[in-house]
């Protein structure tokens, strides 16, 4: 059975366009012209996922040292992202010295020293580490070279008839490896088959995923989407009885399935955040309920993933969390109880492959939870992570689908699995990684948002590596501050909510967002405001309660919240008020205003003696006078309040500052930096405390 009739109308219409634009690709060098065939094939996860893969070309270029011309190896570098990299992601390698390795090389027992070695060969100093795959392209002898993880491939790949099947869907142009893991005789394997086997297009490794290759970057790009192609409309066109042995239960309803997550989620993320905060990613795709709700679930999720990209990102095995622990209200001893017998059975597994070499064990905690009616939870490190471990192994759902359906599932032994994931060289990959910032793996929920000192305060929290939830009832003002706040750091740390701190609903609800998102909430910052003036005999009720309904309701509305949550986690927590110098100082025709500050710091008070046991700390910052960037300054507040002094309102900042001990103003920055310091661990063992931030008012001493 040829390839182009495989290819052909009786798969249906094409679902891998090609990309290419020949026009632009004119106008590229040779390394660009990498970069570009990278940056396409790295953009759709159907070929490889994020950081998976990676690509290569062997280009003539000129000696730094003599000018003379010189094979240069141009090879994706260690923890990259095709979809994402730039020119400085690949490492450059000179061919002769790559070439000249192989007269070094003692074995199979040896192959660790190699990769020491690589270095060695690098061409014009360049500082980015080669990955593991190096020799696996540079032996390849083509000039370009794709190595991808596409689903459909791996499908066969991890099937017990792959290579069969392999051999009849490709009509020899395909060829075939069985599994070892990466590196310097694997390329060696491959350098004999490229040359044993002139006609090949591609090879499959058993396992693992696919190499492609061509002799010009636009037809090595083009290679590598119809071998995908042809594999994936071949496992299209397969039909089933019954999908993973047909279905075991039904999914619950959209809506029932998120109250239950939601439910979940904060035990998950305590339970496994006992010594690394963890951040939570929730799915229930279509993909994830199959497989979650099937008769096969437990069996194939037993025997793990196959391909090492995916169970590098998801343990050898996930953990499958039963209805019964759930479906009746959440049963949190037993979840604990299975929480811990996975930790005990991973540390089996470590103890009984580790050698004396090994790096030390890791993290024992499940990263992926199956959940059967209701979906999938991941939880690691950060958002980005955990999101990452989620795609990760659907992608490893939808190669079980394929290869039960064409054959039988086969995963990687537990003695494989094991030399990937404790690899010495992917413990120096680790190893190499920058220290976590202090918030790493907290989540943030900070009202008030939209406004000079929210979005200052939101802003310190994600430069120091947290989730931020970002709740106002400013819809057009909270888009642009969460828009601001993603282009600065990263969309999947930022969530926008839009609501109301005095309505009960809106802040359950904003809760339950910032959960079903994050898994929780470790930080609680009060910062919504309103500001009004007026002497006491022209105070309305109206305006004397619209005060209270957001200084203090909204305040205990939040807290209340927040501390249910914080409870139910049982990891501790932070909250802060950001009240005002008002709470502590008698102010002129502010008598509604200064009452609400005032419960606000009695509030926060009683909240730090109610969660200490519970190790959740409460803490005000008061400042004085931020009127840059304020939405409370723009209103009517300065009007009264320069009419109050008997002074211009373009007086006003000059008149703060000359009021204050300091002689200096307040600005955001200032207030979100004392709020930082509460909110971290810089004063974890300070609780019912109170900071200033009003470049000093004697009145305003706390005593």
């Amino acid at each position: 059975m040829s390839n182009q009739k495989l290819g052909g109308d009786n798969l249906g219409a094409p679902s891998f366009e090609g990309k290419w634009d020949g026009a632009h690709a004119a106008t590229l060098a040779e390394s660009e012209l990498l970069l570009y065939r990278s940056n396409l094939l790295g953009s759709d996860k159907r070929i490889t996922n994020y950081a998976g893969g990676n690509t290569s070309a062997k280009i003539k270029m000129d000696h730094p040292h003599d000018g003379s011309t010189v094979d240069v190896l141009w090879v994706k570098g260690s923890g990259g992202d095709l979809g994402s990299m730039n020119l400085d992601g690949f490492a450059t390698l000179e061919m002769p010295k790559l070439l000249g390795l192989k007269a070094l090389y003692r074995g199979l027992e040896f192959e660790d020293e190699m990769v020491a070695k690589l270095p060695q060969c690098t061409f014009n100093l360049n500082p980015r580490a080669a990955s593991i795959d190096t020799p696996l392209h540079a032996y390849i002898s083509h000039t370009h070279v794709d190595h991808m993880h596409p689903d459909a491939i791996i499908a066969l790949a991890a099937s017990r008839d792959g290579q069969a099947i392999t051999a009849k869907l490709f009509g020899g142009t395909i060829g075939w490896l069985q599994w070892q893991r990466p590196g310097f005789d694997l390329g060696l394997q491959l350098e004999a088959a490229t040359c044993d086997n002139p006609d090949l297009e591609g090879i499959i490794l058993a396992g693992h995923g696919l190499f492609t290759w061509a002799d010009t970057s636009r037809k090595c790009y083009e290679t590598t989407l119809r071998v995908i192609e042809t594999a994936d409309g071949w496992l299209r066109n397969q039909k089933s009885s019954s999908v993973f042995g047909g279905a075991a239960c039904e999914a619950l309803p959209t809506a029932e399935r998120r109250k239950t997550a939601a439910s979940l989620l904060p035990e998950l993320r305590g339970a496994l955040s006992s010594d690394q905060k963890k951040i939570a990613h929730f799915s229930d795709a279509d993909a994830v309920l199959e497989f979650v709700n099937s008769k096969d679930l437990r069996p194939l999720a037993t025997l793990g993933t196959s391909c090492p990209d995916h169970f590098l990102r998801t343990k050898i095995h996930p953990l499958v969390i039963e209805q019964d622990l759930f479906d009746d209200g959440i049963n949190n001893d037993g979840l604990r109880d299975l929480i811990e017998s996975y930790r005990e059975s991973y540390k089996a597994y470590y103890q009984r492959n580790a050698l004396p070499d090994s790096p030390l064990l890791r993290d024992p905690n499940p990263v992926v939870m199956l959940l059967p009616r209701v979906g999938m939870v991941t939880l690691a490190k950060d958002k980005p992570t955990a999101r990452i471990a989620s795609e990760y192994y659907i992608n490893a759902i939808n190669v079980m689908r394929g290869a039960s359906q064409v054959s039988e599932y086969v995963g990687l032994s537990e003695a494989e699995a094991f030399k990937i994931e404790y690899w010495a060289l992917e413990e120096a990959k680790l190893q190499r990684q920058p220290k976590p910032k202090p918030l790493v793996g907290r989540v943030a929920f900070v009202t008030g948002a939209a406004g000079g000192i929210g979005k200052a305060i939101a802003r310190r929290f994600l430069a120091e590596g947290a989730c931020v939830s970002m709740f106002d009832i400013d819809v057009d003002g909270l888009s642009k501050a969460s828009q601001e706040m993603v282009a600065a750091f990263d969309t999947n740390r930022v969530l926008a909510i839009e609501g109301d701190v005095t309505s009960e609903s809106s802040v359950a609800a904003a809760m339950e967002d910032t959960v079903m998102n994050f898994g929780g909430v470790d930080i609680v910052v009060s910062n919504a405001g309103i500001a009004s003036a007026a002497p006491i005999e022209d105070t309305s009720l109206e305006m004397w309660q619209r005060n209270f309904d957001i200084l203090s309701t909204g305040y205990f509305l939040v807290a209340r919240e927040a501390m249910r949550l914080l409870r139910r986690q049982g990891t501790g927590g932070s909250m802060v008020f950001v009240a005002s110098k008002n709470a502590l100082v008698a102010s002129a025709q502010a008598a509604a205003y200064s009452a609400a500050k005032a419960s606000e710091l009695q509030l926060a008070r009683v909240l730090a003696v109610e969660g200490a046991a519970a190790g959740i700390r409460v803490n005000v910052v008061n400042p004085d006078a931020v009127l840059q960037d304020s939405k409370i300054w723009s209103g009517e507040w300065r009007e009264e309040r320069a009419r109050a002094y008997k002074i211009d309102e373009e007086q006003l900042a000059e008149h703060y500052k000359q009021r204050s001990l300091l002689k200096c103003s307040v600005s955001p920055d200032d207030v979100a930096e004392a709020v930082y310091f509460f909110a971290s661990d810089k004063s974890a063992k300070s609780t019912g405390n109170i900071l200033n931030v009003d470049a000093g008012n004697a009145g305003a001493f706390t005593r």
